[in-house]
């Protein structure tokens, strides 16, 4: 079946000899991998290694059989040329680890329009903006919203995040609980948007401790969940 969709770029590996194997996430068809084949060696090819950069917003024209196996891209053109997330150092390890994130987070291959868009607008801002020190943290807990775990917060006050439950006690009840500093930072990024971000002030301590505990929430409710790689140098960038 011949196919016209968006697609993010989330991993590119390479194949044999000069093949890419690439994984996306479609608007139309939830999350695909394509191979690619020649593409490393081509230089007059229609599609070129530079589309399949990460987390890059593509329309894509593909062949799919739908039956597990992977998929061919036929065209593939830029939608959105960013002007900074792959050039500025910072924004380019941010980037490697939420497409890391997000590969590992979405393991369906099911139809979310509403995910898809947030992932869009959220990398245009990303793009647009320079004091992004909050960004990956305010991203992946509003990311939650759409993997079904955002915390209840209606108790927010209260301070023992109970991990497990996702909701916060006034007492710790089970061996997933925590409080002190690193909650009370991650509280800050509960109600706001982006553009909120520059004011949102955090300390680097704090900001190390928020996203870990993110981390340990998104592997209490994700099945298979494994940290990315590159957090070790997104770390080192912020520190």
């Amino acid at each position: 079946m011949q196919v016209s969709t968006r697609a993010l770029v989330f991993s590119s590996l390479k194949y044999a000899e000069a093949d890419l194997i690439v994984t996306c996430l479609t608007e139309d068809f939830g999350l695909k991998s394509y191979l690619i084949r020649g593409v490393l060696k081509s230089k007059k090819g229609k599609l070129r290694t530079s589309l399949f950069q990460p987390l890059t917003l593509l329309q894509l024209e593909a062949f799919h059989k739908d039956k597990g196996t992977l998929e061919r891209i036929r065209e593939a053109k830029v939608l959105m040329p960013y002007q900074t997330l792959h050039t500025d150092v910072v924004k380019s390890s941010m980037v490697l680890f939420l497409a890391e994130m997000l590969k590992n987070s979405i393991q369906e291959e099911e139809t979310n329009g509403n995910l898809f868009e947030y992932i869009v607008s959220a990398l245009q801002w990303l793009d647009m903006h320079d004091e992004v020190a909050n960004f990956h943290i305010h991203f992946l807990l509003k990311l939650t919203t759409y993997l079904g775990f955002y915390p209840d917060t209606s108790e927010v006050h209260l301070p023992y995040f109970n991990l497990l439950e996702g909701n916060f006690e006034r007492k710790p009840l089970g061996d997933h609980c925590e409080s002190g500093e690193s909650v009370e930072a991650l509280k800050r990024f509960f109600g706001i948007n982006f553009d909120a971000l520059p004011q949102t002030k955090t300390t680097k301590k704090e900001r190390l401790g928020s996203l870990n505990l993110l981390l340990l929430y998104y592997q209490l409710h994700l099945q298979g969940y494994k940290n990315p790689k590159s957090l070790l140098v997104l770390n080192q960038l912020f520190n």
